[in-house]
């Protein structure tokens, strides 16, 4: 293979590499893309005189959207690579250009116009769909998330289901980044909440699916950065539809990812006001139990756990979980087989389980499902000292229930002798 001799103008006076992308300045020298944005990102935030064009060392503008693709030098690289792709030259790929934030101002104001807001929030949506962080990045500045708020909730307000509804909350989905602006935006924004749950109760004959796991996917950014206040004031409607989804997802009528928003949902909620009692009064401890029985992905299941582990705090929670008669089972099948945060939720449950509620009848239930045995096995096994700890505290409580059952009664009796 004979050696290649590169043309000087195809090479980038910054990196000195055959230029992919070439832009040009406005001192009018042309370098590759990614090399001058780094040079003037550089300059930015050591905050020099480096500002300069590197070989005039002229003022440069910091707006890199003032950089001009040079669209023939970059067909000219690329017709000199084919040329010499025998001597193992790559082919330069067409470059994608970031968006120009005008461009996108319009399509955003656009949103607001009853017969141009479909098409723009399908534009908006294919841009979204590339996952192009320069992409993104422009799309917040522009203010596409507070532009898809304002469109969901007039949606909600004229109880209609729109077109553009599926594009509008996928756009909030993937843009979506806890900046201050988006946080202040919704943290106590009801109205938004209330539009996400009028979507979730709606009737739909095409795309349910995908618009509610749409919805459930806003709901949970929402929720994850809204104020104590909006969370404490949540009615009971609201936690009924969040066991809804978790009954759907058993009978495959709504997605996994759905029910994993509205798993996190509850999470977010149950601190506040009496929300754990709001939760527990929709039936979700049922619904929790049945889903997890079937369940056998591993977020579904620390999820699962993690709601159970709070409404269990509550001798309301307890009663309900302990009226399931697989309940204590399926916390003693998922110890120890899932994560350590799963362990830690599911020996919380049956710590609450133990020392609240320990009739006779649960504790033989315990014995007679393994929950025993496994509490011994957490103490053997490579957990932390606290979880350890914990099971410890079980067991010695109610060793005078346990200590005749022939397979934890050595382990017992020589770990609580006095007992």
């Amino acid at each position: 293979m004979e050696e290649v001799e590169i043309p000087q103008y195809f090479l980038c006076p910054i990196s000195l590499m055959i230029m992919k992308d070439p832009v040009t300045t406005v001192t009018g020298i042309t370098y590759d893309r990614e090399s001058i944005e780094m040079w003037l990102l550089t300059a930015e935030e050591e905050a020099t005189t480096m500002m300069t064009c590197p070989v005039t060392k002229q003022k440069l503008p910091r707006d890199i959207e003032l950089l001009t693709p040079n669209h023939m030098l970059r067909r000219l690289i690329q017709a000199w690579c084919i040329a010499n792709a025998s001597n193992g030259i790559d082919r330069i790929p067409t470059p994608k250009y970031p968006l120009n934030k005008s461009h996108i101002l319009r399509l955003v104001r656009q949103v607001n116009n009853h017969q141009l807001c479909v098409e723009a929030l399908r534009k908006i949506d294919v841009l979204v769909i590339e996952n192009n962080e320069k992409n993104k990045k422009c799309l917040e500045e522009v203010g596409v998330i507070k532009a898809m708020v304002s469109f969901i909730i007039k949606s909600c307000k004229e109880r209609k289901l729109v077109n553009g509804l599926e594009e509008a909350l996928r756009i909030f989905h993937h843009i979506w980044s806890q900046t201050t602006e988006n946080i202040q935006l919704v943290k106590e924004n009801v109205d938004l909440i209330e539009a996400i749950l009028w979507i979730l109760k709606s009737d739909m004959t095409k795309n349910q699916v995908i618009i509610k796991t749409q919805a459930m996917m806003v709901l949970k950014n929402v929720t994850g950065v809204s104020s104590s206040n909006l969370l404490s004031g949540l009615h009971p409607e609201f936690f009924q539809e969040m066991v809804n989804i978790l009954r759907k997802e058993s009978k495959h009528h709504i997605s996994q990812q759905a029910t994993k928003g509205a798993l996190q949902v509850l999470i977010d909620a149950c601190p506040w006001g009496r929300n754990k009692h709001k939760i527990i009064e929709s039936g979700a401890i049922f619904e929790l139990i049945e889903l997890e029985l079937c369940n056998t992905e591993k977020r579904v299941s620390e999820l699962v756990l993690c709601v159970l582990a709070h409404l269990c705090t509550l001798a309301d929670g307890r009663a309900e979980f302990l009226k399931h008669a697989g309940g204590i089972s399926v916390v003693t099948k998922r110890t120890l087989r899932v994560s350590s945060s799963t362990d830690d939720c599911a020996i919380q449950i049956l710590g609450s389980i133990s020392k609240c509620s320990a009739t006779k009848e649960v504790l033989m239930e315990m014995l007679r499902v393994g929950a025993v045995s496994k509490l011994c096995m957490v103490i053997q096994a490579s957990c932390g000292d606290y979880l350890k700890k914990k099971a410890m505290d079980i067991l010695k409580t109610h060793s005078y229930a346990w200590s005749n059952s022939p397979c934890i009664q050595v382990y017992l009796l020589t770990r609580y002798p006095e007992q």
